[in-house]
């Protein structure tokens, strides 16, 4: 399996345009949730910490194969996610790494 993680430092002003755009990019990944083929899981969080060096969303998806995360780059539920967030984020942090599947484990 692989795991996505993607972290974002949003546009705003202001307290309550940060809150928008952290709601919209919810939202957003969101809509994606069992759209994409391979996608095991897909979660997102909005930073609690409030510390200035913190980015605002995180993104933590799963993936069957590497393939499958590719497919997801192209597919048009992420592309849609992609356009509606627009130019609303100012910085962008990935990494992709492979995880064990453990489902399958016996003790």
């Amino acid at each position: 399996m692989i795991r996505h993680v993607v972290m974002w430092k949003l546009r705003g002003n202001s307290p309550a345009e940060r809150d928008t755009a952290r709601r919209l990019v919810k939202m957003s990944v969101e809509a994606m949730r069992g759209e994409i083929p391979g996608m095991l899981s897909i979660e997102l969080g909005l930073d609690a910490s409030g510390v200035d060096y913190a980015c605002d969303a995180v993104l933590v998806a799963d993936f069957e194969s590497q393939r499958a995360l590719e497919g997801y780059g192209t597919h048009p539920a992420h592309l849609r996610m992609k356009a509606a967030l627009g130019d609303i984020r100012v910085a962008r942090f990935q990494v992709d790494y492979e995880i064990e599947d453990t489902s399958h484990a016996h003790p």
